[in-house]
């Protein structure tokens, strides 16, 4: 019986199979497979290569159990699951010894967005996380917020010029990009100024189209990985779009989220004259969800926290955490879930980001910039006091080494601003209203 398992720390820790399996199941969500009794007859097998191995008191390595791993998949036909495995697995080398991502190239980031924000922030002080600071104990915050605001408002008008110039031929916008990163406040606004021209937004909740919770992969925790496009039924959702464009009258389905099933109909839709379907949605660039309809018809709006704000060491902050941050006290304030299980969780939302999302940010027309710099010292007042705590908690915890790093990083950028408790500086139709409530927009 395989008992431990050395880690790539020298750590011995208890082996469980449950691990391999979920691993499995992962890899086969990838490429379109949820099996879990082959995944289960994945993980029986590399048990049973692993106890032919076993030699006296010897203690198998992570590498020997992923190599064996490897080798099942292949030897029961699963070759697509095999090489989604083996990117997987390769893609954590690679960030291990601190080299670039296989998706995330040189192609995918926008330098000119990015010298934009650089240069904006060089124009108004807050190219530093103690510029920030000083912005506080000098009494400027409070100019820090609206210029910040007009910068964001500056990004919403450059995206809705360029959609106006294709108003004859779009019949879809997408407004994509990862988690927290904006785009509900987005759309609200894209559409508020398309008003004036007689058109609106006729909004399709994709959510609608997760498949039944009993069919993600779930971690030893319980935790659910439903973040991938894999998670949505993306035929159906081609199937309803397509009849949408077609003029034709859908019924859209409804999903429980308190069941975690499809349970019926959210209602029947149609698009009218002027009217212009929007998918908001993580994935919304995710080629399969439009397969079938045309480019022509198709706008793509992409949105990221494009954040050129360096510390104290002369890096930047992350976009990733200041996304985090946000979906935490969002996730706390509205969805009745804890900042642990958010920073818990979040190792998932990443990887997809990484694998689904960034490698088609190319693809869309146009760019907008969400990160509003005065946020850093709102969310400290918000959550800065809890990152010591995941700290203490996560040192020692070998299934959170993800959330264990996050949480140094982040309570390190909290040690070099001051937190901004009056909220009341932040204006009603923010975007960052979005994620600390308070907005007169309804989400």
């Amino acid at each position: 019986m395989i008992e431990q398992i050395l880690k790539r720390d020298g750590r011995i820790v208890p082996f469980n199979r449950e691990k391999i399996t979920f691993a499995v199941l992962q890899a086969a969500v990838a490429v379109g497979g949820r099996d879990r009794v082959k995944a289960e007859k994945v993980t029986d097998d590399v048990v049973k290569m692993l106890e032919q191995r076993q030699r006296g008191d010897s203690i198998p390595t992570v590498e020997e159990v992923q190599d064996l791993v490897e080798k099942a998949l292949i030897e029961r036909g699963h070759a697509k699951t095999a090489k989604a495995y083996i990117v997987y697995r390769y893609e954590h080398v690679l960030k291990r010894a601190g080299r670039k991502s296989l998706t995330y190239s040189a192609d995918n980031i926008p330098y000119e967005k990015l010298w934009e924000a650089l240069s904006w922030a060089v124009d108004h002080d807050c190219v530093h996380l103690r510029q920030i600071a000083e912005s506080i104990r000098e009494g400027r915050f409070e100019r820090l917020v609206r210029d910040c605001e007009e910068f964001y408002s500056q990004e919403l008008r450059r995206a809705v010029d360029k959609l106006r110039e294709r108003l004859d031929t779009v019949k879809m916008v997408i407004i994509a990009g990862p988690s927290s990163s904006g785009k509900t406040t987005t759309t609200i606004k894209v559409e508020e100024k398309l008003k004036t021209q007689g058109y609106s937004f006729v909004p399709i909740n994709v959510d609608h189209f997760f498949l039944d919770l009993k069919d993600h992969p779930e971690d030893l925790r319980g935790d659910h990985d439903f973040e991938t496009p894999q998670a949505l039924d993306i035929p159906l959702i081609n199937e309803t779009f397509a009849a949408l464009l077609q003029g034709r009258e859908v019924d859209v389905p409804f999903y429980n989220f308190k069941t975690g099933r499809r349970e019926g109909s959210s209602g029947r839709m149609q698009l009218g004259q002027g009217e212009i379907l929007l998918v908001d949605s993580l994935h919304g660039l995710f080629p399969e969800m439009t397969e079938g309809i045309p480019e022509e018809r198709k706008f793509r709006l992409y949105i990221e926290t494009l954040a050129q704000v360096k510390e104290g060491n002369d890096q930047f902050v992350r976009w990733a955490d200041i996304r985090l941050l946000r979906r935490m006290v969002r996730d706390m304030q509205f969805r009745n879930y804890s900042p642990a299980q958010t920073i818990r969780h979040w190792h998932f939302v990443r990887r997809s980001e990484l694998r689904y999302i960034v490698p088609r940010l190319r693809d869309a027309e146009v760019i907008v910039n969400s990160f509003l710099p005065y946020e850093i010292p709102i969310m400290k007042h918000r959550v800065g006091d809890l990152f010591q705590g995941f700290v203490e908690e996560f040192e020692q915890d070998t299934e959170a080494a993800d959330a264990y790093d996050r949480a140094l990083r982040i309570r390190q950028t909290f040690r070099q601003v001051p937190a901004w408790t009056d909220e009341q500086v932040v204006p009603v139709d923010s975007l960052l209203r979005e994620f600390i409530g308070g907005s007169r927009y309804r989400y």
